[in-house]
This record gives C-alpha cells, structure tokens and sequence, in this order.
C-alpha cells in the first residue's frame, strides 16, 4: 500500500495479487465494471457508484479502478472524477509487474512523489494480518510508552484496538510491524510465533 502525491492531491494504491482488487471492488458495491482499457501492459478497469456519507450528508461519486496484470493488480479510487482525470493521474507513475509483486514509480517531473514510505500487508495462516513498514521517526513516536518483550526481532508490544481486538507491534532495528490476530488464533502464543521472525530490510 503506497500514497503518491500527485498535483497536490494525494492517492492510495493497493496492489496485491490478481484477485485482490476484484474482491475490494465487490466490498465497495462493484459487481461489473464499466470500462475496459489496455494501459502499460495490463487492464484498467474502472467502474462508478454512489455512497452516501451520513457524516457530511453528502452523495459522493466514486470511481472504483483496477489495473490487472498477468499475476497481479492495484486497486485505487478516486472521487468526482472521469477517466481522463484517472489518465491524466497514472500517466504520472510507471507500473511495472515483477515474479513477487508489483512496483509503481512516480516521476518527479510529472508532479508525482511518495507521500510516505508503503506499507506490506501480508495474511500469515494460522496467525494474523501483518502490516510492515519503515520505521521511521513517526512511526517511532507512535510506540507505546511502556517497555515491550524482547525478541530476536525487536521489541514487541501488546495492546488492543477500539472494538477490544488485541493487536501486537513489533519494532526491529529498521522495521515497523503491526499484527492483528485471526479469530481462533491464541493470542497468548503470538509473542512465541513472533520471537521465530526474522525482518531484513531490503535494500
């Protein structure tokens, strides 16, 4: 997961297998897609709907947009927006598709730059939602105050999110990872799973 700044305005992409984006799409109410574009050797899918948001008391128009490869995809939105406004939005970044994943690069010169280090979401059977990233001076700012349990990882901390699920963070040397438990998972042996990782950053 990555947010670009593009033209002042900031976008989120998330890429993911090939199956990912459809399966987002289809929780944001998309069961067909209403156009169909070749673009930098895949499919730029793009579909339209309307969300209500209780909080402004506003319609919004949402452009739900796929781009599918031959293993992977991203998925994006973009609201009020046509797709000559989406266009005119990719034509800034470069998409390339590798064996483990895909790479977006935005030219500098196009008005286009990361708003921050991406993120890793990753499922580990039997465990949890893993999101990794950079750690970086905000993400350090954001640890708990108290002393984690060590591990051959890094410092690992426990606490629980707003519904009361638990949710771990694991800071190593150069990584920030969060973890947040399957239902059935004993959150008990999760220091124990997590002692077992081993973070490299790829350099």
């Amino acid at each position: 997961m990555a947010d670009v700044t593009i033209g002042g305005r900031l976008h989120e992409f998330t890429a993911g297998s090939a199956g990912l984006a459809d399966d987002v799409a289809r929780t944001l109410g998309v069961e067909t897609f209403d156009e169909e574009l070749s673009y930098q050797g895949g499919t730029l899918l793009t579909a339209r709907t309307r969300a209500y948001d209780p909080q402004i008391q506003l319609t919004e128009e949402r452009l739900v947009v796929v781009w599918r490869g031959p293993r992977h995809c991203f998925f994006t939105e973009m609201y009020d927006a046509t797709t000559a406004d989406l266009l005119g939005v990719l034509r800034t970044m470069r998409i390339e598709e590798h064996d483990d994943g895909l790479t977006l690069h935005p030219v500098a010169k196009l008005g286009a730059e990361f708003a921050a280090p991406a993120t890793v979401l990753k499922e580990i059977p039997g465990l949890g939602l893993l999101e990794m990233a950079p750690l970086t001076k905000e993400r350090i700012g954001q640890l708990p105050t108290w002393r984690g349990h060590k591990t051959q990882a890094g410092e690992l901390f426990r606490d629980v999110l707003p519904d009361g699920q638990p949710y771990f963070v694991l800071a190593a040397p150069d990584a920030w990872l969060s973890l947040v438990p399957f239902t059935g998972t004993d959150v008990e042996q999760v220091p124990t799973l997590l002692d077992q990782l081993r973070v490299q950053t790829a350099r």
